[in-house]
């Protein structure tokens, strides 16, 4: 097919910023459309794994801290997750500009302060990466994904300590059992080198309330808050000429709500397979698939022993923090001490 395509890309996060400097660099005519007045997001933590770096080389620049570990404090048992590589804290907001310059640079055209209301006409294909509530998804009539909210805020303390720590949270509208996903979602702290972040991801009818509780524990008092809406749970869908990538389709760690590299990756994939729309969703179905079962499984068990049983979680774990799949807990079960 023809380099000549034109292709709509709704939506200028770090998938659609990527996208359009990817497929620009490969001579196609790309078109972003973005509903805000300036790019940028603001409302995530923007903690990585070292796979960005390999997806944006540049971003090494923008390095704020870098984690090692993560501390895992349950009511009763403390849990100390090592990550196979390191994590590094990095400005969402700076990643998310820093590509939109290179996607200008290859020849994209970016369009703010466009919102889509229907779907852009002119174009060969296109690609929602619009996000938690994608109007691409809705036009493809895919049903909707389940939702979390997100909510961030800082302490203006300088703190770079190589390690985050997240409070898991019960579920308190309901007992809470194995089959639940995730309880009540869990509290964190981020140190950011210049500041530390505190935020929540968890029910949205109960997020808000949860984080006031724990903060005034603590005697803590956060400035700059966001929030936002976060979508999780692969979307099935099948189009020739249309197709979802990132959190537009649902790609956000069921245990953490973090979406870059999981975005970064359905980007990948489409773009092995462009222009052929249907080859990539069946290949990113068949890739996340397996992935969405596993660590909604795994986070599952985390939680339910955690609160339920602590005695029997290890002291400490490792994991592959993006995909979970060299996650050793079961035989650290086995043969761990309380």
């Amino acid at each position: 097919m023809s380099k000549s395509l034109n292709v709509a890309i709704v939506g200028a996060g770090t998938c659609g910023l990527y996208l359009a400097w990817k497929l620009s660099q490969r001579g196609y005519r790309v078109t972003v459309f973005e509903k805000k007045r300036e790019i940028g997001k603001q409302a995530c933590s923007g903690l990585f794994s070292e796979k960005i770096f390999d997806y944006v080389p540049e971003a090494r620049d923008l390095v704020q801290n870098q984690i090692a570990y993560t501390l895992i404090h349950f009511p009763k048992k403390t849990v100390k997750v090592w990550f196979s590589e390191r994590f590094f804290v990095i400005s969402h907001f700076k990643l998310d500009r820093l590509i939109a310059d290179l996607a200008k640079k290859a020849g994209a055209k970016i369009i703010l302060n466009h919102e889509i209301r229907s779907l852009p006409s002119g174009f060969d294909k296109i690609i929602g990466c619009d996000g938690a509530y994608s109007f691409i998804r809705r036009a493809l009539d895919v049903p909707g994904p389940d939702f979390s909210l997100g909510i961030l805020g800082f302490v203006q303390k300088r703190d770079f300590s190589d390690f985050v720590e997240t409070w898991p949270q019960k579920n308190r509208d309901a007992p809470f059992r194995f089959w639940d996903k995730s309880g009540g979602g869990f509290i964190w702290k981020i140190p950011r080198g210049k500041k530390i972040e505190y935020g929540i991801i968890g029910k949205p009818l109960r997020a808000k309330q949860v984080l006031k509780e724990f903060l005034d524990v603590q005697g803590i008092q956060l400035t700059g808050i966001k929030s936002q809406m976060i979508a999780c749970g692969l979307a099935k869908f099948s189009h020739p000429n249309i197709t979802l990538c990132g959190e537009a389709a649902g790609l956000t760690k069921p245990w953490s709500g973090g979406g870059v590299i999981w975005g970064l990756k359905s980007c990948e994939i489409l773009l092995q397979h462009f222009p052929d729309f249907i080859s990539y969703q069946r290949v990113l179905r068949r890739f996340f698939g397996f992935r969405f079962i596993l660590s909604e499984t795994i986070t599952r068990m985390v939680y339910f022993l955690g609160f339920n049983f602590p005695w029997v979680m290890p002291k400490e774990i490792k994991i592959q923090g993006d995909y979970i799949l060299n996650f050793d807990f079961l035989s650290k079960l086995r043969n761990s001490k309380s």
